[in-house]
């Protein structure tokens, strides 16, 4: 994975996915739906593939790099049991680029749905206006430092509402991925799921914040958190959960969970992670999540058709 090239303004807005090269997060992809979401369904011999392409020893390839960002200062490695339902998101934006986002179980019909960030399945246009295709997607919940405890579930299926345009976006930054079961096991009788809810909220929320981030501290092989109060921005373009949290690119589509109760591991979702503030250093100064939508919400309930 090759370093990810930084313009020279002191700080500048990104999409968090980690692994992307600049020019893949910079131009918005159009939407190409005929309906009010965007669908892609994978192969069974795509799946396949994805599966033999994450061995063991490509998830952790970024550990060590020197080019990593600095280790968070707010983010805290966390302790114990990954909570239900979250896990580490790969995929790889073709011609070849490896990259990961976190992902979490959410409830649905399948048993089988994953919420995340998304700019983690839309990889926008190149420089040269080209789409970047997003393949070898599976979703290992519970990662840690190379372990899937219950498994790695290959996309069969992952969509974003027809109202998101691109990872030049943060509105209504969000997708739902459909898994393969394994073993005849569902994602989320094996892992367990986080509550989501599209209620309407005061504008300060006491928030668990969680996501891999590809940092010096982290590498992307362990979960960190931050517990930090989250605000509601509301303006003309897009209303918006924002907080200090400084996890690094990795993090992005990471569950912002309320109520979160760290003995059972549970809360309820409200939002997952966009975009972050990063200086010329690489360092993380803040997140934000896009508040869920109507068409997030209707996505989110049709999911577990995919």
């Amino acid at each position: 994975m090759k370093k990810p090239r930084l313009r020279n303004a002191v700080h500048r807005v990104v999409a968090l996915a980690a692994g992307l090269s600049a020019a893949s997060v910079i131009v918005a992809a159009p939407a190409a739906a005929a309906d009010d979401q965007v669908v892609t369904v994978v192969s069974e011999a795509d799946r396949a593939a994805a599966l033999a392409h994450w061995t063991p020893e490509r998830m952790r390839q970024w550990v060590g790099e020197e080019w990593l960002p600095p280790a968070e200062k707010i983010g805290r490695a966390w302790e114990g049991p990954v909570p239900a339902g979250v896990g580490r998101l790969f995929f790889t934006a073709e011609p070849g680029v490896d990259g990961s986002c976190t992902a979490t179980v959410v409830p649905s019909s399948s048993k089988d749905v994953a919420l995340t960030a998304g700019h983690c399945v839309n990889g926008g246009l190149d420089r040269f206006d080209n789409p970047i295709k997003i393949v070898n997607v599976v979703f290992v919940p519970g990662y840690d430092h190379g372990a899937a405890p219950h498994g790695v579930f290959p996309a069969r299926a992952f969509a974003w509402s027809a109202t998101y345009s691109g990872p030049m976006s943060g509105v209504a930054d969000d997708a739902v991925i459909a898994l393969d079961p394994v073993g005849g096991h569902h994602a989320a009788d094996v892992a367990g799921t986080q509550d989501i809810s599209f209620e309407e909220l005061p504008s300060l929320v006491d928030a668990n914040i969680l996501g891999y981030p590809v940092s010096r501290a982290a590498g992307g092989e362990a979960l960190f958190s931050c517990a930090r109060p989250a605000s509601l921005e509301v303006n003309s373009v897009s209303t918006t959960w924002n907080t200090d949290c400084d996890l690094a690119g990795g993090s992005s589509g990471g569950p912002w969970l309320r109520n979160f109760d760290p003995v059972t591991g549970k809360g309820t979702l409200f939002s997952v992670t966009s975009r972050g503030t990063m200086t010329e250093d690489g360092v993380t100064k803040d997140l934000s999540g896009a508040a869920l939508t109507e068409p997030v919400r209707k996505l989110y309930e049709r999911a577990g058709e995919l």
